[in-house]
């Protein structure tokens, strides 16, 4: 019989439990349990309800044993950057704060006057965003020095959630190389730059790779659920997870499309020479030591934000429809500027880039809509560019996976801007990495390269060229 694995993939706004398995050489793929996910403010800091978030799980686990769903194992996986400090107790010093909360303004020009941005970079291969982990700990450092000193143990989001289950402390490969402090050759925590920021080493757990079979669940959780299977580490970074569902990868720009936008190609070793530095690419961790180079797009948020500016009287594809409307509307924005990471109001936000830079400013919904589409295709565009001058080549193909992938509009104008044929799909990216990872533990899969044949045959993925827009 063949072996289930349930993916939890928790994003920014939502998560939700998915059971997959091999079935007649496919993957296929059950909701088994969805829910939202949002910040809430606590104190004087934005979070994440973590408390909320595993209760979440243990929902979905209950209701995997009311189906009759029997799985071999789990794998959790988020968003990166964010994490928890615990005690020597084991309890919560910190709250899980949210990487769009402002404790970090200001803090990498502090940390660039203690260790060079070139050295970090060269280091880590990680691109500069001023909420990666290491500014966040550095903020700690700064503004809650006893809060630092009492931490006994590092665990980011997904790693904490496993501990939940497991009570088995451990950080995972492709989700700590975001925090800026893994060293991209050896591929362990780089303890020259953290002592040199002051903060304790002894309190980072070692770090295991994606397909790692972490453990059980406690005693506890399987009375709780009725369900008693192994942890599985899959890439926990949720883009780790979904770039590995991309179908063909060779000769191939992914774009993972979502709250955020994940722009990039797989390699086989980290690029951290001056012009990936200048342009501000990233070399984060995959599945099997592989190197997702990509740079990091403000991405949908901002259509969300306006979205629930609308007081949420226009649904996403509503949006969509008006953004066809105003054909002669060209206004853009710097989708990466700052103010867009957590304005106040990001309708007025956009209006207010427009008549600063001398540009009509959008007065209607489907002028708003039209032009965060656009400005992301800008940014899309030159992206695509900056990854062929680095690599001296030019890629065919972009592949758009994850919920962004619905987006014709986008999907057709990226076709359109680039000259490159666009292939929208799988939507369910993330959790199909997820469960891939965990297949490959299991002995269910031999390797990536045959799971992503399987994942071609599986789902269904539509194509883009060049034309005008009707």
């Amino acid at each position: 019989m063949n072996k289930t694995s349930i993916a939890v993939d928790i994003g920014a706004s939502s998560g939700r439990l998915i059971a997959g398995s091999l079935e007649a050489g496919k993957l296929k793929l059950e909701e088994v349990h969805r829910f939202n996910n949002e910040l809430i403010k606590k104190g004087d800091h934005f979070c994440w309800d973590i408390d909320k978030l595993f209760s979440e799980i243990k929902t979905g686990l209950k209701e995997c044993h009311a189906k009759g769903i029997t799985p071999s194992s789990i794998g959790i996986d988020t968003w990166a950057v964010d994490f928890v400090l615990l005690d020597e107790n084991d309890n919560l010093l910190t709250d899980a704060v949210a990487y769009r909360d402002p404790r970090t303004d200001g803090m990498m020009e502090e940390v660039f006057e203690i260790i060079s941005k070139e050295r970090l970079y060269l280091e880590t291969g990680i691109q500069f965003q001023k909420f990666n982990t290491i500014y966040q700990l550095y903020s700690l450092k700064k503004n809650d020095p006893e809060v630092l000193k009492k931490a006994k143990t590092f665990l980011m989001i997904p790693d904490y959630l496993n501990f939940l289950l497991t009570g088995i402390k451990s950080n995972e490969y492709t989700n700590a190389t975001s925090t800026q402090l893994v060293n991209a050759f050896t591929k362990k925590w780089d303890m020259e730059l953290i002592e040199s920021l002051g903060i304790n080493k002894e309190m980072f757990q070692t770090i295991k790779p994606p397909k790692t079979i972490l453990g059980p669940f406690k005693a506890s959780i399987v009375e709780e659920t009725g369900i008693d299977m192994d942890v599985v580490l899959p890439a926990t970074h949720d883009t780790g997870s979904a770039v590995i569902a991309v179908p063909e990868i060779e000769g191939t720009i992914y774009i993972s499309s979502g709250t955020w936008s994940l722009i990039g190609v797989e390699n086989h070793f980290p690029i951290c020479v001056t012009k990936a530095l200048d342009y501000n690419f990233t070399n984060e961790g995959g599945i099997d030591y592989q190197f997702r180079f990509l740079k990091n797009i403000m991405g949908l948020w901002m259509i969300q934000e306006v979205k629930r500016n609308y007081q949420d009287q226009y649904t996403f594809a509503e949006l969509v429809k008006l953004a066809k409307e105003p054909e002669h509307f060209t206004s853009t924005v710097n989708v990466d500027d700052e103010r867009f990471l957590k304005p106040e109001n990001m309708i007025e936000e956009i209006k207010n880039y427009c008549s600063e830079t001398n540009q009509s400013v959008p007065a209607t919904p489907g002028e708003i809509s039209k032009c965060v589409f656009d400005s992301l295709v800008v940014s899309y565009q030159s992206a695509i560019r900056q990854i062929e001058e680095i690599y001296e080549k030019q890629f065919t193909k972009v592949n758009v996976i994850g919920g962004g992938c619905q987006n014709e509009l986008l999907n057709q104008l990226i076709a359109n801007a680039t000259a490159k044929e666009v292939n929208a799909g799988p939507i369910e990216a993330t959790a199909i990495g997820n469960v891939t990872a965990q297949l490959l533990a299991l002995g269910e899969l031999k390797n990536v390269r045959e799971a992503r044949s399987i994942i071609k045959e599986s789902f269904d993925v539509k194509t883009y060229t060049r034309s005008e827009l009707g």
